[in-house]
């Protein structure tokens, strides 16, 4: 294989990548861990460290978009973003010690429960009446644009209880490279209420903080490699500018599935080649 066709397949497996990140709030990495370790069996810490500077230009992709549209919640990414970065530094230097198997099998977990996370029906939570005493302590309550263009107001509950599930999500993040946006939308979604687009969009807004606070770490040890990661960022930095822009404008529950499918496939494979020392 030649390089130009090499950094094309990576190119093109980015963009993917981008999109299925920007569409559900995932993260890039579910996509650009497997391609690189199993698609063309590069150590799985490079790919990490490469991962991890997809997810930053994931977040940086989507979340304009996302922050002009007036979907992100600013407060609760800010206030989060202290857990999952406090969490992120030190799975990161776990992930320096840890055997490259153990890493692969608990990759392929966590990409198979995010599979399992989006297939789970989301419901938008809007009783202000229940509103946490810590939330409108912090302001942390807000509005997003429906279709029309209507505010529809939002409460935000258990902020304790999110913030832990977040410092966990920076922990995964930092250790996998996997960005960690499944557990942040279960956070903010099931255990802090939030409504499905605002919880996705802020997650997109908090990942890119996440993963640059791991990435420093990756990156110190010489795991990051230019030739991986730019056509990974180029890729990634397209996909998540068109999937930002199609969650906004119509439903992509097809989408989805689709992507969801794809997702627990790689997962499987991940632990398959894990429990075989296949990488």
């Amino acid at each position: 294989m030649t390089l130009l066709t090499f950094t094309l397949i990576i190119l093109l497996g980015a963009w993917l990548a981008g999109l299925l990140g920007s569409l559900t709030g995932l993260g890039g990495g579910v996509v650009i861990i497997p391609l690189l370790t199993i698609g063309f069996g590069i150590d799985i810490r490079y790919a990490i460290g490469t991962s991890l500077v997809a997810v930053i230009a994931t977040s940086s992709g989507a979340a304009a978009a996302y922050v002009k549209e007036g979907f992100t919640n600013i407060r609760i990414g800010m206030f989060l973003e202290v857990a999952t970065t406090s969490g992120a530094v030190l799975g990161a230097v776990l992930a320096t010690y840890l055997p490259t198997q153990f890493i692969a099998i608990l990759a392929g977990i966590v990409i198979l429960y995010s599979a399992l996370i989006s297939l789970k029906k989301k419901q938008d939570h809007l009783d202000m009446d229940q509103s946490s005493k810590l939330a409108r302590w912090l302001k942390l309550n807000g509005t997003y644009p429906d279709q029309k263009g209507n505010k529809i107001t939002y409460a935000v509950h258990h902020v304790a209880g999110g913030y832990g599930m977040m410092m966990f999500a920076g922990m995964i993040s930092g250790l996998l490279g996997l960005g960690s946006g499944s557990l942040k939308v279960v956070a903010m979604d099931n255990i802090m209420h939030i409504p499905f687009k605002v919880s996705t969009t802020t997650s997109n807004f908090m990942i890119g903080v996440t993963a640059a606070a791991s990435a420093t770490v990756y990156l110190s040890r010489g795991y990051i490699d230019p030739i991986l990661s730019m056509p990974v960022v180029v890729g990634v930095l397209l996909g998540s500018m068109i999937g930002a822009r199609i969650l906004m404008k119509s439903s992509t529950s097809w989408l989805r599935i689709l992507f969801i499918v794809v997702i627990a496939i790689l997962g499987i494979e991940m632990i398959y080649n894990g429990i075989l020392h296949k990488i």
